[in-house]
């Protein structure tokens, strides 16, 4: 019988460790919130695999409603973000078509990546854009 009140116990305790564990990590896993991205500017500051190119710069600004602007290093572009059941996604961008040699495949790189976002974090003035948990895009947030 003591035995079994002990054997009780320890079973309880570890119930009530695992509820608090997952808990504790469902937390962790922020909420996209709209109003945290609207009316912010970045600047990309990393393209896993690339290296940026040191004479031109690439940026996202976020309007009202969620609409996307910015220079894809060479040219301008456009767009919407759309946040929903706690995803980014980047709908309907369009650019400019000029070609600049300097610049054109880290421009197709960023534009590639821009379009295959599924998640985001903002963490320490940084937006890092992700697909699942892979990283993208980062950005550090400008005046």
């Amino acid at each position: 019988m003591l035995i079994r009140k002990s054997l009780n116990l320890i079973v309880m305790k570890q119930l009530i460790f695992c509820t608090l564990l997952l808990f504790s990590l469902s937390s962790c896993k922020e909420k996209l919130n709209p109003e945290s991205f609207t009316n912010t500017k970045w600047e990309l500051i990393e393209l896993p695999g690339l290296t940026l190119p040191a004479s031109a710069k690439a940026t996202l600004n976020f309007a009202d409603s969620l609409k996307i602007s910015g220079k894809s290093f060479c040219n301008g572009y456009g767009g919407r973000a759309e946040i929903k059941d706690n995803k980014i996604s980047v709908k309907n961008v369009f650019g400019t078509k000029m070609f600049c040699q300097e610049t054109d495949a880290a421009e197709r790189s960023y534009l590639h990546a821009l379009n295959q976002v599924n998640s985001a974090k903002l963490a320490e003035n940084k937006l890092y854009l992700l697909n699942g948990d892979k990283t993208l895009l980062v950005f550090t947030k400008t005046d």
